[in-house]
């Protein structure tokens, strides 16, 4: 038992914010949206396994009540599956609660219930403590491997840098470290110190508040994820008829001539969606669209380099469709190997 009202405080505090929050999206939320009543849910199950360590750590032994203790254990086998759910939810861009995923949740309700009425807390401590928890563990660390594993497609994005990460997304990804932060805080608290999964739980749960009341992430974290994350890879028909259609566009416009050319406008003409032609590049060709439309400049550049003598180096990388003089030696020199000036002395 610990008698520090400093950190009572803090860990006390972020659990009943955890109450608010989670109850603001269960009940009070205007955007009925099946990945908010999820992280609800998350949120909740966590709140009930933190309070629960609050309660113990802050209460002396003969005053506990078993029940909330109980509670909070039961609470805790349900937090992995409700992560992993919100991510497939988000992930997906689900608009109604599958049946499989309700039939999930019911049979690890049913589990932990008909446990809790067999084995309650108060007359089988030693079965809680020494054998189910380390069964409790088990099943949220499961679910936490799963949900790092859908994850992967957006966790190479952010690494890569190929593409821009939407504010949903990193979203996505500070909600699974947090809740990978605490499941690993609660497995060294079982062996160490036990306090260390509350005050885990605080902090972050601090700084996943911090970045959602900024205006601007507000209004972005609850949008839908780009459609390349739910929807499967474009089949390989497909996928050769759609790039012998782009590349003919490309070439026989000179879109790569435009500094300002989107990908919704290549998009629109050949009638797919823009997620959808960023999923044609990334999966087929290995490239974002900006890579694909800078290797038509190089060709372009290489082109002029060699037949144009009468154009400047600045010049050339401007008619190539470059935006910059910066962009576009950069640009060559990685590509090439060559700066552009180093590539026309071939050629005098």
């Amino acid at each position: 038992m610990f008698n520090n009202p400093i950190l009572f405080f803090i860990c006390g505090l972020g659990v009943f914010n955890g109450f608010l929050v989670a109850l603001y999206f269960l009940f009070f939320n205007r955007e009925k949206r099946v990945q908010n009543f999820l992280f609800g849910l998350l949120v909740l199950f966590l709140s009930m396994r933190i309070g629960k360590s609050l309660y113990v750590i802050f209460t002396p032994r003969e005053e506990r009540n078993i029940t909330l203790i109980q509670i909070g254990l039961s609470a805790c086998f349900l937090i992995g599956v409700s992560l992993f759910y919100y991510i497939r939810a988000s992930l997906e861009n689900k608009k109604d609660f599958p049946f499989k995923w309700k039939l999930n949740f019911g049979i690890l309700g049913i589990i932990i219930t008909v446990l809790g009425f067999i084995f309650p807390y108060e007359y089988a401590k030693g079965f809680w403590n020494s054998y189910f928890v380390y069964v409790i563990y088990f099943v949220w660390g499961i679910y936490i491997v799963a949900s790092g594993f859908i994850l992967k497609n957006i966790g190479k994005k952010l690494i890569s840098k190929s593409e821009e990460t939407t504010t949903s997304e990193l979203w996505l990804i500070w909600v699974y470290i947090a809740n990978l932060l605490i499941f690993v805080a609660y497995l060294i608290g079982m062996f160490y110190l036990y306090l260390v999964g509350t005050i885990t739980f605080s902090i972050v749960f601090y700084v996943l508040l911090i970045f959602f009341l900024s205006k601007k992430n507000r209004e972005e974290i609850f949008k839908d994820i780009p459609e390349k994350y739910a929807s499967k890879k474009i089949v390989e028909s497909e996928a050769e008829s759609l790039l012998e259609k782009l590349n003919q566009l490309v070439e026989e416009e000179a879109l790569y001539k435009n500094t300002d050319i989107k990908i919704s406008d290549v998009a629109k003409e050949i009638k797919i969606t823009p997620h959808k032609l960023s999923q044609l590049l990334n999966d087929n060709l290995g490239k974002s669209f900006a890579a694909f439309m800078n290797a038509y400049r190089i060709e372009e550049a290489k082109k002029l380099l060699e037949k144009r003598k009468d154009l400047t180096l600045e010049a050339i990388g401007f008619e190539a469709g470059f935006s910059s003089k910066s962009n576009f030696y950069a640009t060559f020199k990685k590509t090439v190997g060559l700066t552009p000036s180093q590539f026309q002395k071939q050629f005098l």
